[in-house]
């Protein structure tokens, strides 16, 4: 059985005695990790922005559980993550997570290095390149932060966990894995494969609309605590009234036996009371897949990023983070330009520019099939 904590947390400066909280309510810390672990935080480090756009974990939810880790003697502790564009250093500094890693004496990892991870065992996605800390650390401990994502609707604790991937590897997955469906079995199997021993979930401000890096703060006031990821983001899903069948990392999960609603035992405070039916994520059922896979019906029928042009600053970002070898993206005639047949749909153009000068539109036939 899944034991998920519900916690109401208003405001940032409460965190500490919510996450505290909510830990002791499923068993407390020394249920998931040992004191001689050596023990990872791996929180969402997308891209460098300050913590007011929602965009990282905040760096109180990363000092709450680095506190409570050091105040019940912990001493091998270490983070990390592997970002979309940038360093991983100067993503913490502008988020304000490496003045709290600092303060507590924990140091940041170097995931740029990679070592193959082969597990047959995996139902779906059987090799992984992992950076190296992940491989070396005992424990991980997911910190995800609650937002929209244009592939997989939702990002929450399995998703979160692609950083762990390193650097240009996480790209080539969206090649190999190009769309919602085989991407969110491969989560599901990376997660498998890494066995975290705990997800702490910041949803006290989350993101809408146009995430995971591009959409619109808002207040949740929820943190979600369990060590399974699945269960995580089940109630992340509720929460925003979003049907969790319509989540493949869920859906997939469910089909292979790992995880039964039924069987879900939520404590802390009420899932009703943090319903928001207003919360802007795509809740419509995806019916296109038989026309998405004739070719002549794709373009009229498939999702697309499109630019802002009056919003592009013309850093090129975006070409940088397509991971379509020959470029789906490119600048012609002082403008950015897609060719929406290279275009495999990832929206990681869209996930890495810094000025939401890229968004995602639904055709208007597309959205008449979801209907």
């Amino acid at each position: 059985m899944s034991k998920v904590a519900l916690i109401r947390c208003e405001n940032y400066k409460d965190v500490y005695t919510a996450i505290k909280r909510g830990i002791d309510l499923i068993g407390g810390i020394e249920k998931f990790v040992k004191k001689e672990d050596n023990i990872l935080l791996k929180p969402n480090f997308l891209r460098a922005k300050e913590e007011k756009y929602a965009v990282t974990t905040n760096s109180n939810v990363f000092y709450a559980v680095g506190k409570i880790l050091r105040d019940k003697g912990y001493e091998n502790i270490s983070y990390g993550d592997s970002p979309g564009t940038g360093s991983a250093l100067n993503v913490s500094k502008v988020c304000g997570i490496d003045e709290k890693a600092r303060e507590l004496n924990i140091p940041l990892k170097d995931f740029s290095k990679s070592k193959s991870v082969f597990i047959k065992e995996n139902s779906f996605a059987k090799e992984f390149q992992m950076a190296k800390p992940v491989l070396e650390c005992d424990s991980i401990i997911n910190l995800p932060k609650m937002k929209t994502h244009q592939l997989a609707r939702i990002t929450g604790a399995t998703k979160n966990l692609l950083g762990c991937i390193s650097g240009f590897n996480k790209g080539l997955c969206h090649v190999k894995y190009p769309n919602s469906v085989e991407f969110s079995k491969m989560l599901v199997d990376l997660m498998l494969t890494l066995k975290p021993k705990l997800h702490i979930l910041d949803g006290v401000v989350a993101m809408e609309g146009n995430g995971p890096g591009s959409g619109t703060p808002k207040k949740m006031n929820v943190i979600i605590i369990s060590d399974d990821p699945i269960a995580v983001d089940y109630c992340f899903a509720k929460i925003v009234d979003l049907n969790p069948d319509y989540v493949n990392v869920i859906k997939y999960a469910k089909e292979i036996g790992i995880f039964n609603e039924d069987e879900l035992e939520i404590v802390g405070d009420d899932i009703d009371s943090f319903i928001d039916k207003d919360f802007d994520v795509e809740r419509q059922k995806d019916k296109k897949e038989k026309w998405t896979s004739v070719k002549v019906f794709k373009p009229f029928v498939m999702k697309k990023p499109y630019i802002k042009q009056k919003k592009c600053i013309k850093c090129k970002k975006c070409i940088e983070a397509c991971p379509v070898p020959t470029k789906a993206i490119t600048f012609v005639k002082n403008r950015i330009s897609y060719n929406y047949n290279k275009c495999i749909r990832c929206y990681c153009c869209q996930e890495m520019c810094p000025k939401g000068a890229i968004a995602v539109k639904t055709p208007i036939i597309s959205k008449f099939l979801s209907k």
